[in-house]
């Protein structure tokens, strides 16, 4: 009769020895009786049930309400809803809202509603929480199963394990998962914000080229009529040639000039379209008021903006999360800076003899795993999660400096705009429309010519243009302030998730098992 042969587990280790072998080095191996071993093995199953029911649920709706929670009441977004994807009430709302002329408000209605920006992250939030719910999960159980044959012996070797240390640390894992998602929703939140912000700045120069190329319209119209008087004079021999020469340069200018305005309001209107979402047939029904809004009486009082960014600023709270989780991750390494793996598998092994009297005998056991820390003592890891939390504490310092500065930047740039838009409209226009009206009186009464009068009209168009461009830029840097209020500067959150993308903990891995 020949030697029947040793159980085995997928990695060699034996769960009963024979007297000639050499005990395993990497891993123990201890047999239990079959009772214990199948109370352990229940109550290990049932605490698996409970865990993977409790720790791996998704959110509803890809944990948009939590996201949108956080952009609700801000003035760059109104009363606008953001939407996952757009729906029939949102493509019924977008034909009413372009039925007439379009305000900044009602741009930023159908930007968040069916731009394909608003859709991606959206998206990409619905993908995070799929990766929370992943990494909050146990890894699943390996089965092995293994069949060994020596001479007319037959063995079968089935093992079920799992990694205990995976079971053990999971809280830790599901917090710094949630943290993770937290800087998602921020991330989210950012996108809303600075597409609403896009939005409002394509819809303001869209406006603003469009009324500038009406400017230049009269301007070219001016310079038309003084080259077509010219012409007419020289022919008559009562105008030279120079001057003559002049006038028809002016026209060629003011040509050239409104040419380069209806191709900037042309390419600023499909910016605006393309980030409205708009198809060719809206694009088509799309107008736009003829002026921009009014300059405000006077600035508000002087408020802590600062103080402001620094609570409401969606980049710091990412940093912030990401310092959260980073020193989680770091609380994690340092619990398992010995034992990072630890695996419990049941096993149960039968032996079939095809002899005459065609014996079997079954073996039931028990098997841990857990590797000697002879040569790794966890220096390096510990080390790195420290390095990456001080990384992460100077992240965070160094977007409040900037979210500080960035606000006193644009608080004063919409100071100086205002100022300058404000001096346009109460200084400069007043003496333009003056001079327009004295111009036309010495012309009635023969003391001005009517080239002065042409001239006198081109410069009074170009004034008026140059005011609209001043209210432009306030408009412009309103956005710009309440942007670095609440979002972030335009490498924000983008950096942030670059940085924090190796702050992950080292047990999270779902492999387990043998």
């Amino acid at each position: 009769m020949s030697t029947p042969l040793v159980p085995r587990s997928v990695r060699g280790l034996p769960l009963r020895r024979r007297h000639d072998e050499a005990p395993p080095i990497p891993h123990l191996s201890v047999a239990a009786p079959p009772a214990i071993l199948r109370r352990a093995c229940h109550m290990a199953l049932a605490g698996l049930a409970v865990l993977l029911a409790g720790c791996a649920s998704l959110s509803p709706e890809g944990d948009a309400p939590q996201a949108l929670s956080l952009v609700q009441g801000q003035p760059l977004v109104g009363d606008a809803r953001p939407q996952r994807r757009p729906d029939t009430a949102s493509a019924a709302q977008a034909e009413t809202l372009l039925a007439g002329p379009l305000d900044q408000q009602a741009a930023v209605r159908i930007a968040l509603a069916q731009s394909p920006r608003m859709q991606a992250a959206f998206a990409a939030l619905q993908l995070s929480d799929a990766e929370r719910a992943e990494a909050a999960t146990l890894p699943n159980p390996v089965f092995s199963f293994s069949r060994l044959r020596e001479g007319r012996e037959l063995e079968l070797d089935r093992l079920i394990s799992f990694n205990v240390v995976g079971l053990l640390t999971l809280p830790w894992r599901a917090r710094w998962a949630g943290q993770q998602q937290e800087a998602a929703r921020l991330d989210a939140a950012q996108a809303v914000l600075q597409l609403a912000a896009d939005t409002r700045r394509a819809w303001l120069r869209a406006v603003a080229d469009r009324q500038s190329a009406v400017y230049l319209r009269d301007v070219r119209d001016a310079a038309e009529a003084g080259a077509t008087l010219a012409q007419r004079m020289q022919k008559a021999g009562n105008w030279p040639a120079l001057q003559a020469a002049r006038e028809q340069l002016q026209q060629a200018d003011a040509q050239a000039q409104l040419a380069r305005a209806e191709q900037a309001a042309t390419a600023s209107r499909e910016a605006l379209v393309r980030l409205l979402g708009l198809d060719g047939a809206q694009a088509a029904r799309l107008t736009l008021p003829d002026r921009l809004p009014d300059l405000p009486a006077s600035l508000p009082g002087d408020a802590d903006l600062q103080a402001q960014a620094l609570r409401d600023r969606l980049d710091l709270r990412a940093a912030r999360a990401d310092a959260a989780a980073i020193a989680e991750a770091q609380r994690l390494t340092r619990a398992t800076r010995f034992v990072d793996v630890m695996e419990l598998g049941v096993a149960r092994n039968t032996t079939f003899t095809n002899d005459i009297d065609r014996g079997r005998s079954t073996q039931r056991g028990w098997e841990i795993g857990l590797p000697i820390p002879l040569f790794d003592f966890g220096q390096a890891r510990s080390a790195q999660a420290e390095a990456r939390y001080l990384q992460a504490a100077a992240r965070v310092r160094g977007v409040a400096l900037a979210a500080a500065s960035e606000v006193r930047e644009a608080e004063a740039a919409r100071r100086h705009a205002w100022q300058i838009a404000h001096r346009y409209q109460a200084e400069v226009l007043p003496l333009q429309r003056q001079v327009n009206d004295e111009m036309v009186l010495r012309y009635n009464a023969m003391g001005a010519s009517v080239w002065q009068l042409l001239a006198e009209a081109r410069a009074s168009a170009r004034t008026v243009d140059a005011a609209m461009q001043a209210q432009r830029d306030f408009w412009l840097a309103e956005v710009d302030l309440q942007m670095a209020l609440t979002g972030s500067s335009p490498a924000g959150l983008s950096a942030l998730r670059g940085a924090g993308t190796g702050a992950a903990p080292a047990s999270t891995t779902n492999e387990g098992g043998h």
